[in-house]
């Protein structure tokens, strides 16, 4: 499967940002929005009940991989698909970084997503200290190990994983066209050892500062099928451009 076959992805993460009006402005502007690209927004989770859009989807910032309890704070895959999620955001390097959240750990929420109908968008990538040491490839495929240990062939195909560069979110650096390519590559050969369908069929998204001026040039390379979206994704005209650029 040539990547002209992946259907373009574009997600964007509100992170904890965002207002019902904002809502409104996107249910608004992205109405009659022209792309090829499967749109998803990741709100707050309070904000999620106010989309009406038939030209995107929505989607959660986390999940629970677990169904119910006396888990204070968390946040089901069943309550999620009930406020209309179809996607999740794990492993996200945010939550691995401020909550700790360990790679088996996010296998375990990837796996309890494709489980119960959500499509769980796998977050990976490197910090700055650990480029610098020239352990891309290494540190990356210990958080592919556990998702794959985890999930089965099949529920790997009803996934998305998203590269992030941890140096260049939210700190106008962004990686090379060249770069990312390096990694999205990498990650595609990685699971061309698991399963040569799998990883032709696999959509990858970058995601680190992709912005309307340099979306084009990221997402023609060969294995960046889209992108996660962080602080451009909160400007509708901004994401709409993005959206797209991906087409």
């Amino acid at each position: 499967m040539s990547k002209n076959v992946r259907k373009p992805f574009v997600a964007g993460n509100w992170k904890m940002n965002g207002s019902m009006s904002l809502v409104a402005d996107f249910n608004e502007k992205l109405a009659s929005v022209s792309a090829q690209a499967d749109i998803v927004i990741c709100s707050p989770a309070t904000l999620l009940h106010g989309f009406n859009n038939s030209t995107f989807s929505i989607g959660a910032q986390n999940v629970s991989h677990l169904d119910n309890g006396a888990h204070t704070g968390e946040l089901s895959v069943e309550m999620l698909k009930e406020a209309g999620c179809e996607y999740a955001i794990v492993g996200h390097s945010e939550r691995r970084e401020d909550q700790g959240e360990s790679n088996t750990l996010v296998a375990q929420k990837a796996k309890k997503c494709v489980s119960e109908g959500i499509t769980p968008i796998i977050c990976v990538g490197e910090s700055l200290d650990v480029r610098e040491a020239g352990n891309v490839e290494s540190f990356v495929a210990a958080q592919l190990d556990a998702v794959v240990e985890a999930l089965s062939v099949e529920e790997l195909s009803k996934t998305v994983v998203a590269y992030e560069p941890i140096w260049a979110i939210g700190t106008g650096k962004t990686a090379s066209p060249q770069q990312a390519q390096e990694v999205h590559e990498f990650i595609r050969g990685y699971f061309e050892k698991v399963d040569a369908d799998l990883a032709q069929g696999l959509r990858i998204l970058y995601g680190g500062s992709v912005k309307p001026d340099n979306a084009e040039t990221l997402f023609a390379q060969k294995d960046v099928d889209g992108g996660l979206i962080g602080g451009a994704s909160l400007k509708a005209e901004d994401f709409i451009s993005i959206c797209q650029a991906a087409d």
